[in-house]
C-alpha cells in the first residue's frame, strides 16, 4: 500500500509526480521531495519557491522542511535566500547528525557548500503584487500582512516508510527574518513511519500554539482515524485560541496513516487538498466545515480546476 496527500490544490502535478515515482517502487522520501520541487519550480503558486511573494524588505526569504519516518531524522531550513528547492536542503540537512536547521546565512552557507542550485528567486511577477500591495496599503490603510498557502504533504510507500515535507515564502510582506510554522518540527509537519504522518498550512504563529501536527500524529497513534484526528486537533486549538485571545487564525491540516487512510480539516472556507492511494488516481478535494466542525470533501470539478488556473495565470493589474 502506499499514498500521498498534500494540501492545496497547487500541490496536484506535484503529487502525480510523487505517485509516478511510487508505482516504480521508489521511497517516500525520493517521492516528497520530487513532490514538493514541482511546486517550487512552478512562478505562478506565488507562496512556494520561483515566484514566491517577498518580506516587506522585497526579499524572497524561504522555508522548508523533511522529516523520516523511519529514523525521526529531521531537517529544516528557515528564512533562506537564492535558493531554487529548499526542501532539498532540509532533506540534506537530515542525514547530519547535529545542526538539523539552519536559518538565514547560515543555511545560505551549507546550501552552497552542498552545491546547491543558486537563483534569484525575485520574479518581475512577485515584484508587481509587492508595488500594487504598497498602494493599497498606503491608500486603503489596509493590514500589509496577507495569507499565504504553504504546501506540505505526507507519504506512504510500499515499504511502510513515511515521510513528511513542506515548503513556503511564508507571509506576504512580513517583517525580514519572520519564521512561521512549517520548517518547526511537530507544528508545520511530523511523520512517524509506525503510525503515520501529517503538515499544517495557515496561519503559522497559531498553528504553532498548538504543535498540531504532532498532535494529530499522537491521536491516530492512540487509534483515531486520521479523519477524526485531523478533526478533533483543529477544532480543540481553534476552540482553545478563540477562549484564550478571542480569535483563531487559519488552521488547515491534513494527515495520512500508515495504512494509508487520510484526513483534513479547517477552520475556514475554501480550503483544498489532493490525495492519492494505491488503485486512486490524485484528485483534488473541497473542505466543508459543518457548525459543529465535522469536514466533508467534494471533488472538485472541472469548472474548479480551470477557474483555479485562470485565476493564478492571470495578469497582474498594478
Amino acid at each position: 500500500m502506499w499514498g500521498m496527500i498534500a494540501t492545496w490544490r497547487m500541490a496536484l502535478e506535484g503529487v502525480e509526480k510523487g505517485c509516478d515515482m511510487l508505482m516504480q517502487g521508489r521511497s517516500a522520501g525520493d517521492a516528497v521531495e520530487a513532490a514538493i520541487r514541482e511546486v517550487e519550480d512552478f512562478p505562478y503558486y506565488k507562496s512556494v519557491g520561483y515566484g514566491g511573494l517577498p518580506n516587506e524588505e522585497m526579499e524572497v526569504e524561504l522555508d522548508a522542511a523533511y522529516m523520516d519516518g523511519d529514523t525521526l531524522s529531521v531537517g529544516a531550513v528557515a528564512a533562506v535566500r537564492d535558493y531554487a528547492n529548499p526542501v532539498s536542503i532540509a532533506r540534506r540537512l537530515s542525514q547530519e547528525p547535529v545542526n538539523n536547521l539552519l536559518v538565514g546565512e547560515g543555511a545560505e552557507k551549507f546550501a552552497h557548500k552542498e552545491g546547491f542550485e543558486r537563483k534569484n528567486m525575485l520574479t518581475d511577477r512577485a515584484k508587481a503584487f509587492y508595488r500594487k500591495r504598497q498602494r493599497e496599503v498606503a491608500q486603503q490603510e489596509l493590514k500589509p500582512y496577507a495569507g499565504h498557502d504553504t504546501v506540505g504533504m505526507v507519504c506512504l510507500d510500499g515499504n511502510g516508510k513515511v515521510t513528511a515535507a513542506t515548503s513556503t515564502s511564508g507571509l506576504f510582506m512580513k517583517k525580514k527574518g519572520r519564521v512561521g510554522d512549517s520548517p518547526i518540527v511537530g507544528s508545520g509537519f511530523y511523520a512517524d513511519s509506525k503510525v503515520g504522518g501529517a503538515s499544517a498550512t495557515g496561519l503559522g504563529e497559531d498553528l504553532m500554539k498548538g504543535c498540531i501536527s504532532y498532535e494529530i500524529v499522537r491521536l491516530m497513534k492512540e487509534g483515531l482515524h486520521p479523519q477524526e484526528a485531523c478533526e478533533r486537533a483543529v477544532n480543540l486549538l481553534d476552540k482553545e485560541l478563540k477562549e484564550r485571545r478571542g480569535k483563531a487564525g487559519d488552521l488547515s491540516l491534513i494527515a495520512m496513516n500508515r495504512e494509508g487512510q487520510w484526513g483534513a480539516a479547517t477552520n475556514i472556507e475554501g480550503f483544498s487538498f489532493v490525495a492519492a492511494a494505491e488503485g486512486q488516481r490524485p484528485r483534488v478535494y473541497l473542505v466543508k466545515r459543518g457548525a459543529d466542525g465535522h469536514c466533508t470533501f467534494e471533488e472538485a470539478s472541472g469548472e474548479w480546476l480551470d477557474d483555479y488556473m485562470r485565476t493564478r495565470m492571470a495578469p497582474v493589474e498594478e
